[in-house]
């Protein structure tokens, strides 16, 4: 980056671990400021890096958390553009012996906790730094799910649903963005080697034409795509990141 360019800021959620933290990083090794939350407080590495604004501590869950979050990173953004906002962070619960819950087993007050998180924070967020994203003429990345499209044999219905959901969000925000000069998209990935990933996820390669899980980077770089110039005449669209598999 030039000394004269001007440095493009970034809002990564659920950047602790995973396909978050990757994105995070990718992002600051190209030279994009950073703005994050998760759950946990500021990582170690995160307060060496100078680039890395600010990390909030946030329950995304929380829609009062989430409109402390969007406070406080509004005050540290000082009036300025947002260029990228990168709803990550969701969650997928399952029973104490990691059976996927369905539609006739669990509590139908943990659907509500996966909606809070999974549909209703990247539509809470999206809004709250829409002003922003319009001076930076800016990028909405969603991160939905193969699962929100097929059947899955390891995710549960509502985290499945809930993806389908943020798909169909994804479809309609990138209308109205349009108008604030702000494109909207969404990255589907399949099975990537995360936290989230048991040992049982190996019998599923079979069905992945590239013969292997994907890695947070491989995400992370579809991401970084769909923010930067190269896709300036994208938006609406909704990639897939699972070498193959929704093919079958």
């Amino acid at each position: 980056m030039e000394e004269n360019e001007e440095r493009k800021t970034v809002i990564v959620t659920g950047a602790s671990r995973g396909i978050g933290h990757h994105v995070a990083r990718m992002f600051l090794d190209r030279g994009w400021n950073i703005i994050t939350c998760s759950r946990e407080d500021t990582p170690e590495g995160c307060k060496r890096e100078p680039k890395w604004t600010k990390h909030i501590p946030t329950d995304l869950g929380d829609p009062e958390s989430v409109k402390n979050f969007i406070e406080e990173a509004t005050d540290a953004l000082e009036g300025g553009p947002l260029h990228a906002l990168i709803n990550n962070a969701g969650m997928s619960p399952k029973t104490p012996y990691k059976e996927r819950l369905g539609i006739l087993n669990g509590d139908l007050d943990a659907w509500h906790d996966v909606f809070e998180l999974n549909f209703y924070a990247p539509l809470r967020l999206s809004r709250g730094f829409a002003s922003a994203l319009h001076k930076g003429e800016g990028a909405i990345v969603n991160v939905t799910s193969i699962a929100g499209h097929f059947i899955h044999p390891f995710a549960g219905s509502a985290y499945s649903i809930s993806k389908a959901a943020l798909s169909g969000l994804t479809r309609e925000m990138a209308n109205e963005f349009a108008q604030l000069d702000v494109r909207v998209n969404a990255v589907a990935p399949g099975e990537i080697e995360t936290e989230m990933v048991g040992p049982e996820y190996d019998l599923l390669i079979p069905r992945i034409p590239l013969q292997r899980m994907g890695t947070p980077a491989d995400v992370a770089g579809t991401i970084y795509y769909l923010c930067s110039d190269d896709s300036r005449y994208v938006t609406g669209t909704e990639i897939w990141v699972t070498g193959g598999q929704h093919l079958f």
